[in-house]
This record gives structure tokens, sequence and C-alpha cells, in this order.
């Protein structure tokens, strides 16, 4: 009587709310549909697209292709292929053989034919449609081949293969598995710096086996319901790459370039009112004893009002914490957790954010985050003392510049105290691995950001990076021990008694680089996509006059069907 009493319980949430159609499982972060959704908000096309929180279900990919479909006036001519590109994606009831194509079965009524694979239709190893069920399967794989020339010797070359399973059960219930497996030749070390996610990989740090390989793997399952018209809740759970907070160059707060954490997530939606909910799971350094190893969690809160055509703006609070089980405190959605931090004996790295997002003028966009981390109202006015871990970034979107279509404008400026990111105990350290989980030029440091970006047309996208970072390295003597601190390193914590009260920003070893980056994206084919890249860094180490310059390009291949 029990089991039928849950079983009635989940089927009434199930299928009470009202219909909804549309696929409920996440679109990557790196999809590149979320540039074209960024642009038309920057042209006020679109209003609300919570870039602070920017994975969306496709259900929402398509209301915005929608609300984007009732503007077309308004729209360049590459701009509204682009639209048509991903309505065709996107709108997945209106998917038949004309537009999508499938490798085996036949139940979903797609296409079969060969020549059809290397055509624009969509395309899906296999696919199932049936009222209230539905499933697709994609192969994927990519290869990427890099040359360092400096030393020109230096190359390596990547390849790996996968699968994505993805799906929507009546039409609220969305669910994805990915996994990846892939292989290296060449140069371990330059192979990490073409992907940065092999610097946090097990099987590639690990080094064990006699083929340098690595895996990966993401999966999930995604409850949505819209209660009440103009409301949305979403449950979440698994894991998958995500990103919180604003900022164009890295984020201040949740970057997504360290490991994927696994992660129960809340998202509600009101009027003008949003709430977040996570609560994550990671890992500390890698050890080779593991013996050593340990589970760090991290615990976030975030509401925001957003007023469409004018601004939005919020505060959000995270905690980090190891050394225990899940603490039920900070699965508490409504609370404060610096207040419940220090009820629970201070043991814990809790940090504060406030931030915010201009839409009162046509094609240009402002944003700004302020980042207070670990005892944010103490020592606010003493911008000298330790204690003050602040860190700012404010930047600007322009579309559109001097009325050239399809041409986008990007610049930022970040500043980060020293010490920010660090905590007493090394196991809070705000890191993951040996990546810090925000802005990755870590703390002592500034940095400027510039972007130029340019659609030629719906599959050619051509783009230019510049930024200039300084950064205050800790020091250390001959034999490796430190003899200074100055807040650079996010894994070295204030040493009460050992390092001075008051340090100087960019104090230490003194470092500048200048790294340019040029890329081009082109797709000739639907889901078959070339990328070319190549950077010059140019360091130089103020404390010693040393220069340090390098460069390398790489060319990628990925394809899916």
């Amino acid at each position: 009587m029990k089991k039928g009493l849950i079983k009635s319980v989940f089927l009434c949430i199930l299928f009470l709310s009202p219909g909804i159609r549309g696929q409920q499982e996440n679109v990557p972060v790196d999809h590149r549909v979320y540039l074209f959704i960024k642009e038309m908000s920057v042209k006020n096309i679109l209003n609300f697209i919570h870039e602070d929180n920017p994975g969306m279900s496709r259900y929402e990919i398509r209301k915005n292709l929608e609300l984007i479909s009732e503007q077309t006036g308004g729209l360049s001519a590459t701009e509204k292929k682009l639209l048509k590109k991903y309505q065709i994606e996107f709108y997945d009831d209106l998917s038949d053989s004309t537009n999508t194509f499938q490798l085996f079965g036949s139940e979903a009524g797609f296409s079969k034919r060969g020549n059809d694979f290397l055509s624009d239709k969509i395309k899906y190893t296999y696919a199932y449609r049936y009222e209230g069920v539905n499933y697709y399967l994609n192969f994927f794989g990519r290869t990427m081949y890099g040359q360092n020339f400096n030393p020109f010797v230096n190359n390596s070359l990547l390849y790996d293969l996968g699968f994505r399973f993805r799906g929507t059960l009546f039409e609220k219930l969305g669910y994805s598995l990915t996994v990846q497996k892939g292989g290296v030749s060449g140069s371990r070390e330059f192979a990490a710096t073409l992907d940065p996610r092999l610097l946090y990989n097990f099987k590639y740090v690990e080094d064990f086996e006699n083929i340098n390989n690595y895996d990966f793997t993401e999966g999930y399952l995604r409850y949505y319901s819209e209660p009440l018209k103009g409301m949305s809740l979403s449950f979440q759970i698994g894991r998958e790459k995500i990103r919180f907070g604003y900022g164009y160059s890295s984020k201040l707060v949740i970057s997504g370039d360290h490991p994927v954490m696994d992660f129960i997530r809340t998202d509600f939606n009101y009027g003008v009112f949003s709430f977040t909910s996570i609560h994550a799971s990671t890992v500390g350094n890698f050890n080779v004893d593991r013996e050593l190893d340990y589970t760090k969690y991290l615990a976030i809160n975030r509401f925001k009002l957003h007023f469409d055509k004018v601004i939005e703006f919020g505060v959000g609070e995270n905690i980090i914490y190891s050394g225990r089980g899940i603490d039920l405190a900070y699965l508490n959605p409504f609370a404060f957790y610096k207040f419940e931090e220090m009820s629970l004996q201070d043991r814990d790295n809790g940090a504060l954010w406030l931030d915010f997002q201009t839409q009162f003028y046509k094609n240009l966009q402002l944003q700004g985050t302020y980042f207070l981390d670990d005892n944010p109202l103490g020592n606010l006015q003493d911008f000298s003392n330790y204690i003050n871990k602040t860190g700012y970034q404010f930047g600007l979107f322009w579309y559109t510049p001097l009325s050239i279509n399809d041409l986008s404008v990007i610049l930022e400026y970040t500043r980060i105290r020293p010490y920010v990111y660090t905590h007493t105990n090394y196991k809070n350290s705000y890191t993951s691995w040996n990546q810090i989980i925000g802005n990755k030029i870590g703390p002592n440091s500034d940095e400027i950001f510039a972007s130029i970006n340019y659609n030629v047309n719906e599959n050619l996208r051509l783009g230019f990076d510049y930024q200039y970072i300084r950064h205050g390295e800790n020091i250390y003597d001959s034999e490796g021990n430190l003899s200074f601190n100055a807040g650079g390193s996010a894994f070295v914590p204030h040493r009460a008694g050992i390092d001075p009260i008051r340090i100087d920003f960019l104090d230490g070893e003194r470092i500048n680089s200048n790294i340019f980056t040029l890329n081009v994206k082109y797709e000739p084919v639907r889901q078959f996509v070339f990328e070319f890249a190549y950077k010059q860094l140019m360091k130089k180490n103020i404390t010693h006059d040393i220069d340090d310059n390098s460069s390398y390009a790489y060319l990628k291949l990925m394809f899916e069907f």
C-alpha cells in the first residue's frame, strides 16, 4: 500500500501540471546556440536569458528561438540563417525525413538515405519517438593536432570517441548520458595545454598505463514543471559542466574551467524573481597515496530580480566544506550560509557576491560582479589587510558596433586581491583537483580582456582575443621553501604569525603576460566542425627581468552523428 501511494504521488506530480511541449534535456553550455542567444539579448530582441546561470533545456532554447522569429525584421541576413539553422535543430516536434537523418532504425520517421549523412540535415545514430517517450543516440568523435613552435619539436595528437544518449519522458523528465574515451600521441605536457581537461583527468594524471589515455562522463535526470502561468520549477541530479555568475573571460564564481561536479540543483522562476540552489561534490588535489584523497562540497544559493529592458541584479552566497559527510545545514535553500557557518563553529569557507547586468540600451550590455571571500564585512575599508579578500569584474558587450552587422566587441577588467579563494584549512580552498573553481587568473592578479568576433555567415565564425594579465607570485628559495607569501596561490593560505598582516596588491614575484589568440570555426556540413586556433604568449618576469615567449597552433575536427 505504501509503495502504491508513493507511485500515485509521483504520477500526480508528473502529469497534473500544465502541458508542456518540448525536450527537457539540457543543452551543453559550450553549444554555439548560446552565442546567438546572447547576441539577440544584447540586440534587445530577447529580454531575460539568465546568462549568470547559462544552462538551458532544449525546451527553453526553443522558446527563445520562437521569440526571435517574431522579430525577424530586425535581423541581418546571417542572423536569419542562424535562426533557421537552430530552428531545425531545436524544434524537435517538427523533425521529419526532410530535415533529419538516422543511421539505424525507422521508428522516428527520419530519412535513412545514405547521401544524407553528409548533408545539412540533423543526424542521429538511432532515434525513437512515441507519445510521451523519446530517446536519441549520437556517436561523436574528435581529432586534434597541435604544434608548439617554441620549441618547434613539441607536438601532440589527441583522438577520442564517445556517445550521447538523451531523451524526455512525459515531456517533463529529461535525461542524458555522455561517455568519451580517448588517447594521446606525442608530448604529454603539450597535450594538456591543448586540452586543459587532461590536467584533472585521473587516468591521464595517474599515468600508470603504457598508453596515454583519458575518459570523461556526464549524466543526469532533470524534472521540469510549470505549475502556474509564468512560473517554472526544475530539479536536477547528476553531473554536467556548469558555469555560474557573469564574466566573459572567466567567471569569478564558477568558471567551468575545472572538473565536472556531481550535484543536486533547484531552479525557480516567477515574474521578476529567480532563485537557484546547488549542492555539489568534488575532490581535492591528486595524490598517489589514495588514503590522502578526500571529498569536498560546494553549496550555492542565489536570488535575483530582473526587470525586462532595464536591469537584473542579484546576490549569491556559497560555502565550501570538507572533512565530513553532507551537512544538512547547507542543504537548506532558505538560510544565510555565512551565519549558519558561524553556528557550525566557523570551519568552512564562505563567500558572498553581488552582480548586475543592464539591458536598457540597445546593442550594449554592461555587467559586473563584486566577490567577497570568507570575511566579507569586517575589513572592506582596509584595502591592504590580508583579510580583505575581494575581487571584482566589470565588462561590456557591444553588438553591431558602428552599425557593422554580425560583429561583437567585448571589453572586461578583472581584479582579484591576494588570498582570494584560499582558506586556513587547505582542504577548503576554492579549488577542485589542482584547478581554481572561480576565475582562472587566480589571486593577486588582474586582467584586461578584449575580444572581437564576427559571424561571416551561419557556418563560419572568426574570433580574436587579447589578454593582459599581471600576477604577483609567491616567492620560493632554491630548495623550494616558501620565503614570501604574497597571497598569489589559491592553495597557500595566510599563515598566522608568519606572513605579514598587510600585503600590497601584485606584491611578490611579478609576472606580466600578453596573450593573443586567433580562432576560426567552420562547419561546412552540419555536425562536422573544423576549428583552427593560434596562440601567442609573451611572459615577462619583471622581478628578474626574464622573458619567456611561446606560441602554438592546433587544428581540430569534431563530428557527431
